[in-house]
């Protein structure tokens, strides 16, 4: 029995080799509002930074927007970054999504990318703050995007395209064997916010 056995009738399960990975169309919030003004409001009410990371020694900015939020802090990539407590809006989005999921979170990272050509690097979600077997729910506002999972070991890639309101999961030994990221668009696009939420073990 999966994680996520007694809410299969809300959450998809992805068959994927070495993890668990579950998906919702669309995330039903109690407000019920559309996901342009749920959109529109992230943008406006979350205090976005632009990040400098440190990779193979060298620092650099990252290619889009992010904030931390919740009741711990939060390292990795050579950063610590301090929470800032949950808005409202956050706090309806971590109800709805702990409701979908069964799980419970206590932190969230928002990124925000301004148009295609903004990206988030292949990596894992494997930071010791997580714990061994890490949930990382993944909720989508705004334009689509693909979101690319590489298997570490195996010559596998799975693409699933991230559309407004989307939720997906990722649990079980995923982050020990697979790597996630989202590439730029050789299109253009329009914005997106996508929030992370996760339990910092403190």
């Amino acid at each position: 029995m999966d994680l996520f056995s007694e809410h299969s009738g809300v959450l998809d399960a992805i068959t994927i080799e070495d993890g668990e990975l579950y998906f919702m169309p669309r995330l039903p919030l109690p407000s019920q509002q559309d996901g342009a003004a749920v959109l529109e409001r992230l943008l406006a009410e979350t205090a976005w930074r632009a990040e400098a990371i440190t990779l193979w020694g060298k620092q650099m900015l990252q290619p889009r927007l992010s904030a931390w939020y919740g009741d711990a802090r939060y390292r990795y990539s050579g950063m610590t970054l301090e929470p800032q407590p949950f808005t409202p809006l956050q706090l309806e989005i971590k109800q709805a999504v702990e409701q979908a999921s069964g799980q419970r979170f206590n932190s969230v990272l928002l990124n925000y990318y301004r148009d295609g050509q903004d990206s988030m690097g292949f990596h894992s979600d494997d930071e010791k703050e997580l714990g061994r077997n890490p949930v990382i729910a993944s909720v989508s506002f705004g334009d689509p995007r693909t979101f690319i999972l590489k298997h570490k070991r195996l010559p596998k890639t799975v693409k699933l395209a991230l559309g407004d309101g989307s939720l997906l999961v990722m649990a079980g030994a995923l982050q020990h064997h697979w790597r996630h990221g989202i590439n730029k668009e050789k299109t253009a696009c329009g914005p997106r916010v996508n929030l992370t939420f996760r339990q910092i073990l403190v």
